[in-house]
């Protein structure tokens, strides 16, 4: 199997137009489909072990345009997955009581607990996509000394890349695995996935004319991405780019990074029976088998 894991790295110097949207070429979506089957059964057994464990916990960080399949990516990779072992928390338009406290607080309260995962469904960098691309939404803040979204600080958004960064490093040297995936589609695939929300009736729920108001600002949106991705890919806190125009073969990629990863961990293992148990356990056998 491929190395996926550094193959699909975002690295310092991160340039998002030299990363492909789709490579069938590579692996076709039949069998991108066969090795998902058994990757998220691999990927359920360290998350079993890991729960054991109860030392490391699992951050999966999911961005990417409108319709690049997040919610589909995780009901496929994870199904099989314990439900305590796993949490999906979705971030939409920030609440008052969120916008009460600063941007990266609703964000740390639904942090994974030690053993389990949580994939973020949009996540904390959307402080530094939605609101560069959208800039009055900072008015929501009530920033001190911020009452012109468009002439801000000059260093603004390098300090929130930076207060992010501080952030993800203190989860990280606390425990915590945290691996960050831009599901990066095409916009032609975007127009497709779109038009089928407008002409398939059980997706028309999906459809919202926002969407269109967004992809009018799609050259925006990825001059962004290619900034918060090149200042925030870390070695502890690595972006992976993941060709996004087929489905199937972006679920499978993610899948395969993730068994990578957690593969890496020779240290997560299922603890030792206590001494004092261990000690007795023939009496205890034979007292459940007497009854």
């Amino acid at each position: 199997m491929a190395n996926y894991s550094k193959k699909l790295a975002a690295k310092s110097n991160f340039k998002l137009k030299e990363h492909p949207t789709n490579i069938k070429d590579e692996i076709s979506k039949d069998d991108a489909k066969i090795e998902l089957k058994e990757l998220r059964k691999k990927i359920a057994a360290l998350q079993d072990k890991m729960y054991a464990d109860d030392r490391y916990s699992v951050l999966i960080c999911l961005q990417g345009m409108d319709t690049s399949g997040k919610d589909s990516l995780i009901r496929e990779v994870f199904k099989e997955m314990n439900v305590r072992g796993v949490v999906v928390e979705s971030f939409k338009t920030p609440t008052e009581l969120e916008l009460q406290h600063d941007y990266l607080w609703r964000h740390e309260i639904r942090l994974p607990e030690k053993g389990k995962f949580t994939v973020f469904n949009r996540t904390h960098y959307e402080n530094v996509l939605v609101t560069r691309v959208h800039p009055e939404y900072l008015l929501n803040e009530r920033i001190p000394n911020i009452t012109d979204p468009h002439h801000l600080p000059s260093d603004f958004w390098e300090m929130r890349f930076d207060q992010i960064n501080n952030f993800e490093k203190r989860l990280t040297q606390n425990g915590m695995i945290i691996l960050k995936f831009f599901l990066n589609v095409s916009k032609e695939e975007q127009k497709e996935r779109l038009l089928s929300r407008l002409e398939e009736e059980e997706k028309n729920w999906k459809f919202s004319p926002g969407d269109l108001k967004e992809r009018a600002l799609w050259d925006k949106y990825m001059e962004c991405y290619e900034d918060a991705i090149k200042n925030t890919t870390k070695k502890d806190a690595p972006w992976y780019i993941i060709p996004s125009d087929s489905k199937p073969i972006s679920r499978f990629l993610v899948a395969s990074i993730i068994y990578e990863t957690l593969s890496e961990y020779k240290d997560i293992h299922y603890p030792e029976m206590p001494e004092e148990v261990e000690e007795h356990k023939r009496k205890y056998k034979e007292q459940l088998e007497a009854e």
